[in-house]
């Protein structure tokens, strides 16, 4: 079992790529050569482990940083998850992703992810539409609040505003926009939930669109076709 003295004057020889100090059980100090870039010589400690009968290998800090102790605390801790039939590296992999995105991540940023993913797709005036809808209807009231922690009554509150300016149709966009974030979102939220805008269209005020007199010229319809493609692809 390796000391913090044998771990601190442990020195690679200049002719070799690396010395390994083996503790015990599998643990052990791997010490890099000298050079001119690396002029301490770097030491980590490794904990050698077997699966499906196949040799893998645990990082479990730097020297001095983690001491012999700590060390032999990590290898025990690995051990123990891979008794419960975990794969103690796979486990510190998905561990790092999960905090690669914080809880507390509010409505805004996760929005602005989502969009930044779409608006490629889309054309520049209706990226632009979107947007603004976002900055206008709904960042205002619930951009800074994690979205973790917001309630579907704090969404429906917001959505009412856009409505009390007789913006019917636009309320509707906002909570499809919302519907499509929380879709975004959820699978990969840290405790799963609900969407939260299901249901929520049942609360809006209905509304109808405009009827136009019906086409009957070709030549009119023509024109009215060319528009819309103009529109709905510009």
């Amino acid at each position: 079992m390796l000391t913090d003295a044998e771990c601190k004057n442990a020195v690679c020889p200049p002719d070799k790529k690396r010395l390994r100090l083996a503790c015990s059980g599998g643990l052990y100090l791997e010490v890099a050569p000298k050079t001119p870039n690396n002029p301490d010589g770097s030491k980590r400690w490794f904990w050698k482990y077997r699966k499906n009968g196949k040799e893998g290998r645990m990082a479990l800090g730097s020297y001095p940083k983690v001491g012999a102790k700590q060390a032999r605390l990590a290898r025990d801790a690995a051990k123990t998850r891979k008794s419960d039939g975990v794969d103690p590296v796979q486990a510190r992999k998905l561990e790092k992703l999960k905090t690669s995105r914080s809880s507390g991540d509010s409505f805004k940023a996760i929005a602005l992810e989502w969009y930044a993913k779409q608006a490629p797709q889309w054309s520049d005036s209706h990226a632009g539409r979107m947007l603004r809808q976002f900055e206008r209807d709904l960042f205002p009231w619930i951009g800074e609040r994690p979205i973790a922690e917001i309630h579907a009554m704090e969404l429906l509150a917001a959505l009412h505003k856009v409505e009390e300016r007789g913006a019917l149709e636009t309320a509707d966009r906002a909570l499809m926009l919302a519907r499509q974030v929380w879709d975004y979102w959820l699978p990969t939220a840290e405790v799963q939930q609900r969407n939260i805008t299901e249901g929520l269209k049942a609360r809006l005020t209905p509304y109808r669109g405009k009827s136009f007199a019906a086409i009957v010229k070709p030549a009119r319809f023509g024109e009215t076709s060319h528009l819309l493609r103009s529109y709905l692809y510009s």
